[in-house]
């Protein structure tokens, strides 16, 4: 609906008013177009309060109708309100499809939706494109249930339903359009300076600054009505401002990492003592290993060659009685499985990679010398050092700044 988020290429972008989601993306209702759609648990937190709003309005509106009546009409109406910025994802991930981007998912949440899509536009013209698509969805939607209440008498339920659902679609067109990051006309805005200036982090900075206006802008909107009109749609108002703030302060700080990142790959940051253990010996050897060194993770050696992964997660998912009579190779992660980086992998999808599979830790392999094909273990990457980089860097350039403003 109002952003998304930028990432590497291994990972994810994010389209629409973005919350941090952890876990599941919630409970999976469709596939359309060959994208998944989830409904997260947030979702139900507004879909009621939403509905119980709506059949307030209805009862001061409508007071012939029953209490079934207005009650029937609010959730009809929350539902088509959800559907509208189902609508409006779709819109923005069909675009991205069309430049062969590839829709991880679109889940439903508190804020309204979230398109996840799998890597960043390459271009400026098709950031303009995809982003400008929800909005022409929104107001597409508010022209055609106008057109349906003209011709639906105002009083009668179809037709409050539906001028209902046409003013919620153009609000949302029109404050999509906002030019505040990351709302869709934030990365409209970004789009254009991104094409003027050929400079994309420059872009975002900008895009970001302008988020940050229509951000503060929007906290004293509603604490203004608040204070003056409604208290419970002025708190919302201003929470929404927060929530942008917030997204468009993490987008600016998602570029500084690129930035801190680039050039650097996964041997410049690589541990070269690897914590490995033989895969015959039983579980309570391993966990004697594990105190006694503190190690939490070791790559698991048979005959010297790697077989598998083992960590203290797996060896506490086993009861502790069983630990004497069970291998480590029996609930190893296999070979198989066991996410690896190659020495000249670039630093910032080598992160990305670790947040998107939530380890935070990868062995760097690289060919043997011997020609058979088999991979030789050369370092460990751990998210904790990727981390120090960024801090040490930054507090170098930091520095470095402020020596030079002196």
């Amino acid at each position: 609906m109002l952003d998304w988020r930028k990432k590497p290429n291994h990972g994810t972008v994010k389209i629409g008013l973005t919350l941090v989601i952890t876990g599941r993306p919630g409970l999976k209702i469709a596939t359309i177009a060959g994208i998944p759609i989830y409904v997260h648990p947030t979702w139900l937190v507004i879909f009621g309060l939403i509905t119980w709003s709506l059949v307030k309005q209805y009862t001061v509106e409508r007071p012939a109708w029953s209490s079934e009546q207005h009650w029937g009409m609010g959730i009809a109406t929350s539902l088509f309100f959800f559907a509208s910025v189902l609508f409006h994802e779709m819109a923005h991930s069909l675009v991205a499809q069309r430049y062969k981007i590839r829709v991880v998912s679109i889940t439903l949440f508190i804020f309204g939706g979230v398109a996840r899509i799998e890597q960043e536009p390459s271009k400026a013209i098709q950031e303009f494109n995809i982003a400008v698509a929800g909005p022409i969805a929104s107001f597409v939607l508010a022209g055609v249930f106008y057109v349906v209440g003209l011709f639906q008498p105002e009083q009668t339920m179809t037709g409050s339903v539906a001028l209902t659902v046409a003013e919620t679609n153009l609000a949302l067109g029109l404050f999509n359009l906002l030019p505040g990051f990351p709302l869709d006309g934030g990365r409209i805005f970004r789009a254009i300076v991104w094409g003027i200036t050929k400079n994309f982090s420059k872009a975002t900075r900008v895009a970001g600054t302008s988020g940050k206006i229509v951000a503060y802008a929007t906290i004293l909107f509603g604490v203004w009505i608040a204070f003056h009109n409604s208290f419970q749609s002025g708190i919302w108002i201003a929470f929404i401002g927060w929530f942008i703030l917030n997204a468009a302060q993490e987008s600016v700080a998602q570029i500084e990492v690129r930035e801190t990142l680039s050039g650097l790959r996964a041997q410049d940051v690589m541990s070269h003592d690897v914590p490995t253990f033989p895969g015959g010996s039983t579980l309570e050897d391993y966990a004697a290993e594990v105190l006694r060194t503190g190690r939490r993770f070791h790559l698991v050696l048979n005959d010297d060659r790697l077989t598998g992964m083992m960590n203290v997660q797996a060896l506490n998912a086993v009861p502790r009685e069983e630990w004497a009579g069970t291998s480590v190779q029996g609930v190893m992660v296999p070979r198989e499985n066991i996410l690896w980086a190659r020495p000249d992998e670039p630093l910032l999808g080598l992160l990305e990679r670790l947040l998107a599979s939530d380890v935070n830790q990868m062995p760097v392999l690289s060919d043997g010398e011997d020609g058979d094909g088999n991979m030789q273990i050369v370092g460990m990457v751990t998210r904790d050092s990727i981390l120090r980089v960024i801090q040490t860097r930054s507090e170098l350039r930091d520095e470095s700044l402020s020596n030079g403003n002196r």
